[in-house]
């Protein structure tokens, strides 16, 4: 495995970091290569080096943070709806900039997408329709269901300024998830 130059790293990180914190400030139709160059301290041919167009930068960057929310599940997959809610909750805090202008902005809709998505692909495996509680329900409802009342939750919480903590946040949802879901 090749070792990646940490000047590159650092580059890609600054851009990341510009673009995210440009989106707080102004809707993401407004914001140029030419903004992003000039927040991340780098020339335009930089950013084109990495990325084919701001639209590529933004794809990238949800990926990167839906991956890393995917990882965290498959390390959480022994874990109680608390336990594992606790890490995402801490990912969701120390990655603040990113997914409370993502989820608060409506200039990132297809990030609520890929994040419902990906809440759903995790849930799937917990719901069991063939007994319990869930029997005769639909299955895509049930998941539908939840998978919007966690990313609602997320939402809320950055709009109410973390108002609780991660744990709080955690604790509270993962209790309504093991009350309801399994």
């Amino acid at each position: 495995m090749s070792k990646v130059d940490r000047r590159i790293t650092k580059s890609q990180e600054a851009i990341k970091k510009a673009v995210t914190e440009l989106m707080a400030e102004k809707s993401f139709d407004d914001i140029t290569i030419q903004n992003i160059a000039d927040r991340a301290d780098v020339n335009r041919g930089t950013i084109y080096l990495h990325y084919t167009d701001k639209y590529d930068l933004l794809d990238k960057m949800i990926e990167e943070h839906i991956n890393n929310l995917r990882e965290l599940c498959q390390s959480a997959s022994e874990m109680t709806f608390k336990e594992g809610n606790y890490v995402w909750f801490e990912y969701f805090e120390n990655h603040y900039l990113f997914f409370s202008t993502m989820l608060v902005s409506k200039g990132a809709p297809y990030f609520r997408s890929r994040f419902l998505e990906l809440v759903v692909e995790e849930y799937r495996p917990e719901v069991d329709i063939s007994e319990g509680k869930n029997q005769g329900l639909d299955e895509d409802v049930i998941l539908q269901f939840f998978a919007s009342a966690m990313v609602g939750s997320v939402e809320w919480w950055f709009k109410n300024g973390m108002s609780l903590s991660a744990q709080a946040m955690a604790e509270q949802t993962g209790a309504l998830l093991d009350r309801n879901l399994v």
